[in-house]
């Protein structure tokens, strides 16, 4: 295996850090309080990025995804490349790819995902769906959700024509409870069960969460390590410490671990062969390694890292969040070893 970038992964990743880093700043952010940062979507998408997703791979899309993650930028990249571009283009007819992707790509339309399927969402036999889900990222800017149902079928439903209730989350991602009562919904391809499509739906956006956690305690890392580099005690920079240096080493591996394993999987992903283990190991890693980074992050800042309004702090919240939001480790844990014992018996 090779995860060496492509010459036009390389330039998608360095035009999103580009944008990133001159957009998505701590006042920004401030000023966007939970909700998207318009003006950056309206860059990324003028920059052609959510688009370039089909030609770049999900490898492609975990290299942009580190960049948004290193300053947990508000935009609903992941979501809608996730669950609308790679989605559609996937598991699409030819006629739904040929009437959505175009605005998907142009980032006019954005798509998010009521995943993973909880058993709530009960589909009719009209195509009309029912069922509430407590909370589907950034579903407050969303023009389409796609909705897995109790036989994990995929449907795609017009956010006009659902009710979206706005709500509060860890991490400021627009989020919003999703309420279907006969509503009507779009299979998206044939949509029947046995397809694979909702273990590969949920697989991609395991791989492409991973890769935004990657990036989430890459950031958090970097300001820890930039603190104490100039925070004195006792006449000493805090990184001259041994307990420093072996947190800060130890949190280093840890994002290590989370970056290669997201890799793997999404290389595997993008050479068609089978990833449904390493998009869980990914996660595993996502969650268990995740979290410890952020709280060490945290904790190297000593008194700043309470501060709720200091930068770090924001990288705490999105790292939680992920930790949870696809499957927290020891639920991945138990699927994987399912997985694994399904394979052995066959």
């Amino acid at each position: 295996m090779d995860f060496t970038p492509t010459e036009e992964q390389d330039a998608a990743r360095e035009l999103a850090a580009r944008i990133f880093a001159d957009l998505s700043t701590h006042e920004r952010l401030a000023a966007a309080g939970t909700g998207t940062d318009v003006e950056l979507w309206k860059a990324l998408c003028a920059a052609g990025l959510p688009g370039a997703v089909e030609e770049i791979g999900l490898l492609g899309l975990v290299l942009l995804l580190e960049e948004q993650g290193r300053t947990t930028a508000q935009v609903p990249l992941a979501a809608s490349c996730v669950h609308g571009v790679l989605a559609v283009s996937r598991h699409g007819t030819p006629e739904q790819r040929a009437r959505l992707l175009p605005a998907l790509r142009a980032g006019s339309a954005v798509a998010t995902g009521a995943f993973p399927e909880r058993g709530t969402v009960r589909a009719e036999g009209d195509g009309r769906l029912t069922g509430t889900v407590a909370w589907v990222p950034w579903l407050r800017d969303a023009t389409h959700v796609l909705v897995p149902d109790t036989a994990r079928s995929l449907w795609l439903v017009r956010a006009a024509d659902a009710e979206i209730t706005a709500v509060e989350t860890t991490a400021p991602w627009a989020a919003a409870r999703l309420t279907l009562d006969c509503t009507p919904a779009e299979r998206l391809g044939n949509g029947s069960p046995g397809t694979g499509a909702y273990e590969d739906v949920l697989a991609v956006a395991r791989i492409a969460f991973a890769g935004l956690q990657a990036g989430v305690c890459a950031g958090s890392l970097a300001r820890a390590v930039a603190y104490t580099s100039v925070r004195e005690q006792f006449g000493r920079p805090l990184a001259t410490k041994q307990a420093v240096q072996l947190r800060a080493a130890d949190a280093y591996m840890d994002t290590e671990a989370i970056r290669v394993t997201a890799y793997e999987a999404a290389w595997r992903c993008d050479e068609r062969l089978p990833c449904a283990e390493q998009a869980l190991v990914a996660g595993w890693w996502a969650s268990e390694a995740g979290k410890r980074v952020v709280h060490t992050g945290q904790h190297l800042h000593g008194g700043l890292g309470a501060d709720i309004d200091h930068p770090v702090h924001r990288h705490f919240l999105w790292g939680r969040q992920l930790d949870a939001y696809l499957g927290c480790g020891a639920q991945l844990l138990e699927e994987l070893g399912l997985l694994l014992a399904k394979e052995k018996v066959q």
